[in-house]
């Protein structure tokens, strides 16, 4: 781990991911504050030692409910604060814990991100959710390890 001057710590590095252009490097890193540009919003609901996930867009993997930031809420308050109050209800609570930092230098014409860096924001959210989905476990060896999101669990 390495705390940068902000206070961020580095949590994990996937130097060279594979689901980034060559030579895209994701970090996972823990932060209080929101950085930009923030791309997606995911809402992290723990109970129990499990997290509430829902069926992924298209694919049917369970993760954790998401939600895309438009250009005009950079911070993705907005996309946060929408989302939370569709799952829990108006009254939730929110706070981010982290992201996942995708940088990427040199990006085909298809990537859909900003460069060089883009963020994929996670809030613990207090709430029981008003939505259909499943609770799976945070332990090793979770279907959920794989997700990139995963070492941010650990402590919140």
């Amino acid at each position: 781990m390495t705390r940068s001057a902000d206070g961020e710590v580095v949590l994990h590095t996937y130097p060279e991911a594979p689901w980034l252009p060559r030579g895209g490097r994701a970090d996972v890193i823990r932060g209080t504050t929101p950085p930009t540009p923030m791309c997606l919003v995911r809402v992290l609901i723990v109970s129990g030692g499990h997290a509430f996930c829902v069926r992924r867009d298209g694919v049917g993997k369970l993760d954790l409910l998401t939600r895309l930031v438009d250009a005009d809420d950079p911070f993705g308050h907005r996309a946060i604060g929408e989302l939370m109050a569709e799952v829990i209800g108006p009254d939730g609570r929110a706070r981010f814990v982290g992201a996942v930092r995708n940088t990427v230098v040199s990006a085909a014409p298809d990537y859909p991100w900003p460069t060089p860096l883009a963020y994929f924001g996670v809030w613990r959210v207090e709430g029981v959710p008003v939505v259909d989905g499943v609770w799976l476990p945070l332990c090793d060896g979770s279907p959920l390890a794989e997700r990139h999101w995963f070492p941010l669990v650990r402590g919140v």
